[in-house]
């Protein structure tokens, strides 16, 4: 038995070591690419839209560093976005391994099963981007034992090594992990996305959470949690949630589009975005702290914001009656765009109506409009009688 645990220890030191070898050479082959912001180089998309004037500076991103909690469904989709939009750091967080079960995600494969998924997944982000740097946990937050360790993982997960990371997207598929991730951020006052996908599929959100200034997790948290439930108890055997690569691809990419738009400074990162996919309609809201929030991080943090100096309104100018120009050279003049609409004429040539025209029937001198003004309602039926 010892000398078959040689030879796999020897067989995976091996693969390791090739592993390493290929990713050197793609590593060398990016430098090169990157060197020269060409169209044949794949990240030099992306740089175009800098030459198109979207993103001021679309380097910055390699400075950036982001926590994706949750590395399933939507987690995993998120993780590929952005490893392949060049982002400087992620930091994934999950306790599961790939099952079979998962194969209908837009990421992991077959030969995958049985690994956590952090590991997984970043076997395949290093192969896809070598020059991100992946840093994988795989504990559960929610756990007393392991909650302190997450919250000193955000809060020194900058590019540095000492600042917290730049944003926390979470990506999980259960009330009690999205309460830790709220508390946590509460308190270290971190800026994070939650994300989610129905249980029947077919409907997904995300929502940018500001500490203090927008509603927290816990401001309007859902019954199963206002009423201190247990999910675990709820979960009924035999029943497991739908899943969908569609719903879950969808939600991932107004998760990335978003987080893109907030690191970088482009647009406007939406403050709640919901997707249902049986009308394809996007609802979009901003949801305020509640005061009463049960959350005393989320309460302090209201405070906090509420004596931050507020940006001042534009002024309006005041618009002057003169002209903008005294002269007009050209003899330029400013005519109603108004239009008055004639009724065409009747034409009798090859025409023929049908019946005349309501208004002729309403004309004073009609006959029947003036006996019926005047006739009594017995002299009315009786000719009623003689039709």
């Amino acid at each position: 038995m010892s000398s078959v645990q040689e030879l796999q220890d020897k067989v995976a030191h091996l693969e390791s070591e090739l592993q390493r070898y290929k990713n050197a050479g793609v590593r060398e082959k990016i430098d090169k690419m990157s060197a020269e912001v060409v169209d044949s180089n794949p990240y030099s998309r992306l740089m175009a839209l800098q030459r198109m004037g979207i993103v001021t500076d679309y380097e910055r991103i390699r400075g950036k560093s982001v926590a994706i909690v949750g590395v399933g469904g939507v987690g995993s989709v998120t993780a590929d976005m952005l490893t392949r939009c060049g982002v400087g750091k992620l930091i994934l967080f999950d306790y599961d391994k790939v099952e079979l079960a998962n194969m209908n995600r837009l990421f992991y494969t077959p030969d995958q099963a049985g690994l956590s998924k952090v590991e997984a997944a970043a076997r395949t982000l290093s192969f896809i981007n070598p020059d991100v740097e992946i840093l994988t946990n795989n504990y559960n937050i929610t756990l007393v034992e392991e909650f302190d360790r997450f919250m000193g993982t955000i809060n020194t997960g900058g590019m540095d090594g000492k600042s917290p990371v730049d944003l926390v997207l979470s990506c999980v598929d259960n009330f009690e992990a999205r309460m830790a991730i709220n508390t946590a951020c509460n308190e270290l006052n971190l800026n994070w996305y939650e994300s989610g996908v129905s249980e029947n599929a077919v409907s997904g959100h995300i929502q940018f959470i500001r500490p203090g200034e927008t509603a927290c997790f816990a401001c309007a948290p859902p019954l199963i949690v206002a009423e201190n439930i247990d999910e675990k108890t709820l979960k009924r055997d035999g029943v497991c949630a739908a899943s969908l690569p569609t719903t879950m691809g969808i939600v991932a990419g107004m998760l990335v589009q978003n987080t893109l738009k907030y690191l970088l400074g482009f647009g406007e990162a939406s403050d709640y975005l919901g997707y249902s996919a049986l009308n394809d309609f996007f609802p979009k809201i901003t949801l305020r702290p509640n005061q009463t929030c049960d959350d005393r991080f989320c309460v302090q943090r209201q405070q906090e914001f509420a004596l931050k100096p507020k940006p001042e309104a534009p002024q309006e100018t005041e618009q002057s009656d003169e002209p903008l120009h005294e002269d007009n050279e050209f003899g330029i003049e400013l005519v109603s765009e108004s239009v008055e609409v004639k009724a065409p004429e009747k034409s009798n040539q090859g025409l023929k109506f049908a019946y005349e025209s309501g208004d002729k029937h309403s004309e004073p001198h009609s006959q029947s409009q003036s006996a019926s003004d005047d006739v009594s309602l017995e002299d009315l039926m009786a000719q009623m009688k003689t039709m």
